[in-house]
């Protein structure tokens, strides 16, 4: 599997219920350093909130990575519903904060978790969706009676040349699916020499 679902941008939203204010912000993110950064970042803007939940989602499967913080709130009641609104649009790589300023009135449990799930799938569906693709990128040299071959191949599989340079040799940086990335490497074997792999997102 090499294609994912995620925000189309980052947005916030404000709801006020029962008068406390609720501000709901979402942000793509690519990796955990990424959205603890815009979580802090979140808490240092909105120090004075009462409250300020979050959760995230990271990675395909099998690889997913989850997390989620009442940040005060009774547990369960704020962050695993921010996450679960997360979930439930099928959503990966991206961030959700909810801050709240009390108004003076309790919500109760069942309030707090049907106001932070709202909120929070609110904003993200506000934020949009789009796909994106994994894709994989090799590097390669090869003498130069053998481009003619290397090009048929990065056609043959779809691939992209990022980068290029001719000196005694040609050397190459091809981008392709990660899920097509080891047919290719193995069709290129022959031909040339292979060194690095790395992941990136498209």
């Amino acid at each position: 599997m090499d294609e994912y679902t995620t925000v189309n941008q980052s947005i916030s939203i404000r709801r006020v219920i029962e008068r406390s204010r609720f501000l709901a912000h979402v942000k793509e993110v690519e990796s955990e350093e990424q959205a603890r950064q815009f979580i802090n970042a979140i808490k240092e803007e909105h120090r004075q909130a009462t409250h300020n939940c979050s959760a995230y989602v990271l990675g395909i499967s099998p690889h997913v990575t989850t997390y989620s913080d009442d940040d005060g709130e009774p547990s369960g009641t704020a962050g695993k519903p921010i996450l679960g609104a997360i979930l439930k649009q099928e959503l990966t790589n991206v961030a959700v904060v909810v801050t709240r300023y009390f108004g003076g009135k309790k919500l109760g449990i069942r309030g707090l978790i049907d106001a932070y799930g709202g909120v929070a799938e609110e904003a993200l569906v506000a934020a949009g969706r789009k796909q994106k693709i994994l894709e994989t990128l090799i590097s390669l040299t090869c003498s130069y009676d053998q481009v003619n071959r290397v090009m048929y191949l990065v056609d043959k599989y779809q691939a992209r040349v990022v980068e290029s340079s001719y000196t005694d040799k040609a050397a190459m940086v091809l981008s392709i699916r990660r899920s097509l990335a080891e047919e290719l490497r193995g069709a290129l074997a022959p031909y040339v020499e292979l060194d690095r792999e790395i992941e990136k997102q498209k």
